[in-house]
C-alpha cells in the first residue's frame, strides 16, 4: 500500500469505530517527517483504544504493519507509526489542546466522512 492509500485506508477504519472529525494532512512539501498525519478523534478513552487497535489488527492484515506505536496504556493520545504515514487517536479533549491542525496549518487537508473525502484547506 502506498502512503495515500494507507491514510486513506486507516481514516476509514477509524470511521468503522466511530471516530469522528477525521483529518488527513498532507505533510509532503513541509517535512521530510512523514507523508501524511492521520487526525482522529474519539469520545472515550476505551474508545481511543478500540480505534487504535482496529486500524493496528485490520492494516497488518492487509500488510501494513505499525513500525512503532505508543500511548496505549494512557488512551489519551494513540500514536501509530507507519513511518510514511502517522495515525493519532486523541481523546476529543487531548487533540483540541494539542491542535495538531493548527501547528501543520499549511499541510493540505483532507476531512473524510464516511466514504466521501473532500478537500477543505
Amino acid at each position: 500500500m502506498n502512503p495515500d492509500q494507507l491514510a486513506r485506508r486507516a481514516a476509514e477504519l477509524g470511521l468503522e469505530k466511530k471516530a469522528h472529525d477525521v483529518l488527513v494532512l498532507d505533510l509532503r512539501k513541509l517535512t521530510s517527517a512523514a507523508d501524511h498525519f492521520v487526525l482522529l478523534s474519539a469520545d472515550s478513552e476505551t474508545q481511543v483504544k478500540a480505534v487504535a487497535e482496529h486500524i493496528v489488527e485490520s492494516l497488518a492484515q492487509q500488510g501494513s504493519k505499525a513500525w512503532h506505536v505508543e500511548g496505549l496504556g494512557s488512551r489519551r493520545w494513540v500514536l501509530l507509526d507507519y513511518v510514511d504515514v502517522v495515525v493519532h487517536v486523541f481523546y476529543s479533549d487531548t487533540r483540541e489542546f494539542y491542535s495538531l491542525e493548527t501547528l501543520w496549518g499549511d499541510a493540505p487537508a483532507t476531512r473524510v466522512v464516511d466514504d466521501d473525502a473532500r478537500e477543505i484547506a
